[in-house]
């Protein structure tokens, strides 16, 4: 059976995502996920940035087994088409029947904002003495839309301020979400800073940042790809989706010497044993895991089977 992308957004919700995605972060810290590293292959369609790439993402957990094959094309932006897409097959755990294919696009776009959302909510209150008021993100594609209505379910986004390469897409996104378009300075100088960008070189300078920032470092997955410079991994507490993942999938860490402090599952299984700085700096880093597109992709077809039930 194939479940379109249209299927999956009458099925999936942040209502429903976002704790999903918390207690399936809970999990992975605690052991009881298992998934391998992920298998990546270049394509060799282009040189430089256009390069694309292909990877399988497997994934076991409670009575479900997933893969994710998914493909990354930055120069797809040139051709109108998705640089991200995907296609997530859900078996049975107890018999390995396979239930389901189902188009990854918006899953992979959902579960990664679900991400940031969790990991805002369990480490805002641990790191700010106040609310924070201000949101800067760096990019205005995807990403950059679907973490604004992400984290409009945990956080009431009093300002957001936007920065992008083209202009004219910041302005757009800022027209479509009631935030203001601003230099990439002002941008960075918010109390939390979300960096989505496709950038292969750092484009978030630390001397920006407040001296209190809560930085989501979505972007510029791979281990040769950066979007935060030294300074700001090297001021800041990092935390890390997955300790393994970040510490081989991701630039920024790995090119920078930094080291990750601790897991957002441990935080979030335990936070009066994390030492999340109230002083200082905090990086959250995420590269995403199979987990999460398995748990999405266990929540399109449970909704789905329920709206057949009924």
């Amino acid at each position: 059976m194939y479940i379109s992308e249209q299927e999956v957004r009458q099925h999936l919700s942040y209502e429903a995502l976002i704790p999903a995605i918390r207690q399936a972060l809970v999990d992975y810290s605690s052991g009881v996920v298992d998934q391998p590293p992920r298998v990546i292959l270049r394509a060799g369609n282009a040189d430089g940035a256009n390069n694309g790439w292909f990877a399988v993402m497997p994934a076991i957990a409670g009575d479900w087994m997933g893969v994710k094959t998914v493909t990354f094309y930055p120069g797809n932006a040139e051709f109108e088409l998705p640089t991200h897409m995907a296609v997530i097959e859900l078996l049975r755990r107890t018999t390995g029947e396979p239930v389901a294919v189902i188009d990854g696009r918006l899953i992979t776009e959902m579960r990664t904002a679900a991400v940031s959302a969790v990991a805002f909510a369990a480490i805002s209150p641990l790191h700010f003495a106040a609310a924070p008021k201000s949101l800067g993100i760096l990019g205005s594609g995807v990403q950059a839309h679907a973490h604004i209505e992400a984290l409009r379910h945990v956080w009431p986004l009093a300002e957001i301020r936007i920065w992008s390469r083209t202009a004219a897409n910041a302005e757009r996104l800022a027209l479509e979400t009631d935030a203001h378009a601003v230099a990439i300075e002002e941008a960075a100088a918010a109390d939390v800073v979300l960096t989505v960008t496709s950038a292969s070189q750092p484009v978030l300078q630390g001397r920006w940042l407040s001296p209190n920032a809560l930085v989501l470092a979505v972007g510029a997955t791979g281990s040769t790809l950066r979007e935060l410079d030294d300074e700001v991994m090297q001021s800041s507490f990092v935390v890390a989706e997955s300790r393994s993942c970040v510490e081989r999938e991701s630039g920024d860490v790995r090119l920078s010497g930094a080291s990750v402090g601790v897991e957002i599952g441990e935080i979030l299984a335990g936070a009066e044993a994390v030492g999340i700085p109230r002083d200082g700096r905090v990086v959250f880093k995420s590269v995403g895991m199979a987990i999460e597109d398995l748990t999405a992709a266990r929540l399109v077809w449970e909704s789905r089977e329920e709206g057949r039930a009924d």
